[in-house]
C-alpha cells in the first residue's frame, strides 16, 4: 500500500499578510506619534510665544492658532479682553440682533464665530436687510463651496457699503478662519449702515495676539483694536453746529426732555403745531415696551417730514433709550421751525 506523496510545504500566505498588516500598523503608529510630537512641539511653541513678558495672560491657543506656514499669522483675542463687560455687552447685542432679524428664517444664532464663518448665517442677514436675493447654494459643506459662498456674499457686501477707498477690515480668508474681530468688524459695519434698531456699547476695544512664523519660529505682538468709538462716530455724525455747542456748556439743565421718551408727547405735539387731530390708532397712547415706543417716536419723525422738516439725524431708539442729545436735536428743530408761532 503506497503512502501519500510528501507535498512541500507551499506559501502561507495568510501569515504574510498578518505581518505586513502588523509591520503596516507599526508604522502607522510611529508615524502617528510623530505627527502628534510634532503638534505638541508647536502648541508648545505657540505658548511660549504667546506667553511672553509683554502679555498680560496666556491666550488659549488650539493646533490650528500654531499649525502655521512659513510668513503665515494667526490673530487671536487675549483671554483679558473676552472678560471685558463691554465686549461682552457688543456680542450680546449684535447676536440678539442676528436673531431678530432672521426670526422667520427659524435661524439662531449662538457664538458668532461657530455660526457664521460659512456664510450661510451671513448670506441670509445680508438678504434681509437689503431687501436682495443672493445667487448663491442654500447649503455647502466643502471647504471651497463655503470659501466661494463666503466670496460672494462679502462681495455684496461691499457693493452695500460702498467703502469708497476705505479698507475693509474682513475678507474670506478671516470670516472662513472664524476670526471673531473680522466678524465684528462686518457686523458692526452692518448694523451702523442699515440702521439697526440697537444701541452699541460705545468705545469697545480688544487686545490681540499676533502670532507670525518665521523661519521655523513663532513670533507674538499685540495690537489694540478698535471694535467701536462714541455713538455719534459710529453713526457717522462728524458734523458740528450750533447745537453742539448749546449742548456743552447747559447739558444738565435740559434733563426735563427725557419725558419725550416714550413718542407720546412728540406726536401731540406735532399735532398740535400743525394744527390737525392724530388719530389714535396709528399710535400707543399708553406705550408698555420698547417696541411701542420706538414705534411711536418714528411715526413722529413722519409727521415730522410731512410737515416739511429734514429727517431727524436721530434714531427713533436714540430718543427711546434716553439719550438727552438725541431728544434735543429733535426738540431743537421743531423749535427753529415753528418758533414763529405764538
Amino acid at each position: 500500500m503506497s503512502s501519500a506523496p510528501l507535498r512541500s510545504p507551499g506559501p502561507r500566505p495568510h501569515k504574510m499578510k498578518k505581518d505586513e498588516s502588523f509591520l503596516g500598523k507599526l508604522g502607522g503608529t510611529l508615524a502617528r506619534k510623530k505627527k502628534a510630537k510634532e503638534v505638541s512641539d508647536l502648541q508648545e511653541e505657540g505658548k511660549n510665544a504667546i506667553n511672553s513678558p509683554m502679555s498680560p495672560a496666556l491666550a488659549d491657543v488650539h493646533p490650528g492658532d500654531t499649525l502655521l506656514e512659513e510668513n503665515e499669522e494667526r490673530t487671536m483675542i487675549d483671554p483679558t479682553s473676552k472678560e471685558d463687560p463691554k465686549f461682552k455687552e457688543l456680542v450680546k447685542v449684535l447676536i440678539d440682533w442676528i436673531n431678530d432679524v432672521l426670526v422667520e428664517e427659524r435661524i439662531i444664532v449662538k457664538q458668532l464665530e461657530e455660526d457664521l464663518y460659512d456664510g450661510q448665517v451671513l448670506q441670509k442677514l445680508l438678504e434681509k436687510l437689503a431687501d436682495r436675493k443672493l445667487n448663491v447654494a442654500e447649503v455647502t459643506q466643502s471647504e471651497i463651496g463655503q470659501k466661494q459662498k463666503l466670496q460672494t456674499v462679502l462681495e455684496a457686501v461691499r457693493d452695500v457699503l460702498r467703502p469708497h477707498g476705505r479698507v475693509l477690515q474682513w475678507n474670506v480668508d478671516s470670516i472662513h478662519g472664524k476670526n471673531l474681530v473680522a466678524i465684528l468688524h462686518l457686523l458692526v459695519s452692518l448694523a451702523v449702515h442699515f440702521r439697526a434698531p440697537i444701541r452699541l456699547p460705545e468705545n469697545v476695544s480688544v487686545q490681540v495676539v499676533v502670532v507670525r512664523k518665521r523661519e521655523g519660529l513663532l513670533h507674538s505682538s499685540h495690537i489694540t483694536e478698535e471694535l467701536t468709538t462714541t455713538t455719534e462716530m459710529i453713526m457717522g455724525r462728524f458734523e458740528r453746529d450750533a447745537f453742539d455747542t448749546l449742548f456743552d456748556h447747559a447739558p444738565d439743565k435740559l434733563s426735563v426732555v427725557k419725558k419725550f421718551a416714550d413718542g407720546v408727547y412728540l406726536v401731540l405735539l406735532m399735532g398740535l403745531l400743525e394744527d390737525y387731530f392724530v388719530p389714535l390708532h396709528n399710535f400707543y397712547l399708553t406705550p408698555d415696551s420698547f417696541d411701542q415706543k420706538v414705534h411711536n417716536v418714528a411715526f413722529a419723525f413722519e409727521l415730522m417730514l410731512d410737515g416739511g422738516l429734514k429727517k431727524p439725524k436721530a434714531r427713533p431708539e436714540d430718543v427711546v433709550n434716553l439719550d438727552l442729545k438725541s431728544t434735543l436735536r429733535v426738540l431743537y428743530n421743531l423749535f427753529t421751525k415753528y418758533k414763529h408761532l405764538e
